[in-house]
């Protein structure tokens, strides 16, 4: 099974971040998509690390939870690693090769790029398309990957009677997404857009320009330094924190004493994602940061990105355009939207 390949339908998207597993299912009729099956279920604390799966049968019991809940048969899923456990390269090859003489090709030359021995890698390729100026030769798409963290995810859903029929790169599932939410956004097809994904414990940044790719970097930080927080001002447990964060019923200094100070960091973060692209590229601007997550959602936060930043700030919802089956409350899924992304992306793998 490749990273890339692409499986029959139906497919169910499978996130499985920090603290919770995220369930998508889509159909598409004429063009358009329907939410057919969606679930979010709790992971128990650190069953997940860092986007690293430490507990493989507490991850799948959830990922079984959420799936009975969503109501959905599937058998085939798509879940994705994240950035961090993934080297991707650029390399150009010529353009005469057939599949299996490209995939031949790039075992021998893939020593050269990955920092591991081979026999522990999962590879895969795509053909991006010619190289510029040089006709003869076609711009490839190298994506590897320790088997190890591959087989964590097959064993996790294996764990819900799931079967893995792509395991994607979480970086290009944003960009999958992102297609559903360009015609969304006040800009031009080809500005450059930072979609900065915070989740519990990590944020990713993702520059697009041309709806592509350019740049993406993570850091540690997220949701759960608010819940921490709430946790310790307020005596409560993990579980309760989780809740009142959501649901509300904190002390009213909350809002000024814990949530606002979080709210600052998390823009700190996001300048200093920025920072670190301009550092490294032509540009010294985006003309659009698209806040997506679980921390999107928090009231009052992209208008805070965009003043202190000053640049356009949206919320990301994949979703909008999409229409739902009976069995999909609107409300909820509205709520979640902005966290929904990598999910939408990892569904959409069904019409490959």
């Amino acid at each position: 099974m490749g990273l890339f390949a692409s499986g029959q339908m139906p497919l169910i998207g499978v996130d499985i971040s920090s603290t919770a597993v995220k369930l998508l299912q889509l159909s598409q009729t004429g063009g358009r998509y329907r939410v057919e099956h969606y679930a979010v279920e709790p992971l128990p604390l650190n069953a997940v690390v860092e986007k690293n799966i430490v507990e493989v049968d507490a991850v799948g019991e959830a990922i079984k939870r959420a799936l009975a809940r969503s109501g959905s048969k599937a058998k085939g899923a798509v879940a994705a690693v994240s950035g961090s456990a993934v080297i991707t390269k650029t390399v150009p090859m010529p353009a005469e090769l057939g599949d299996d003489e490209m995939e031949d090709q790039i075992q021998v030359d893939a020593a050269q790029y990955i920092p591991y021995p081979i026999e522990e890698v999962s590879l895969d390729f795509e053909v991006l398309g010619p190289v510029k100026d040089s006709p003869d030769m076609v711009q490839v798409l190298l994506a590897a990957s320790r088997t190890e963290n591959v087989d964590v995810r097959v064993a996790a859903l294996e764990v819900a009677g799931l079967q893995a029929k792509v395991i994607d790169i979480e970086a290009f599932a944003m960009e999958n997404a992102f297609r559903l939410i360009a015609d969304q956004l006040s800009v031009q097809k080809d500005a450059l857009v930072a979609l900065v994904d915070i989740g519990a414990t990590m944020t990713t940044l993702n520059v697009l320009r041309h709806q592509r790719s350019i740049y993406t970097r993570e850091q540690v930080f997220g949701g759960k330094q608010l819940t921490d927080e709430v946790m310790r001002r307020y005596g409560l447990s993990y579980e309760e924190a989780g809740l009142a964060k959501r649901q509300g019923g904190l002390p009213e200094s909350y809002e000024i004493e814990v949530l606002e100070p979080f709210k600052e960091a998390m823009v700190q973060q996001i300048s200093r994602l920025l920072q670190f692209f301009y550092a490294g590229s032509e540009f010294n601007r985006v003309d659009q940061i698209v806040l997506a997550g679980g921390c999107a959602s928090i009231a009052g936060m992209a208008e805070m990105v965009e003043e202190q930043l000053g640049v356009m700030t949206a919320i990301a919802n994949p979703l909008a355009s999409m229409s739902l089956s009976n069995r999909v409350q609107a409300q909820t899924l509205a709520q979640d939207a902005p966290s929904l992304m990598i999910a939408c992306g990892l569904a959409l793998r069904s019409f490959d």
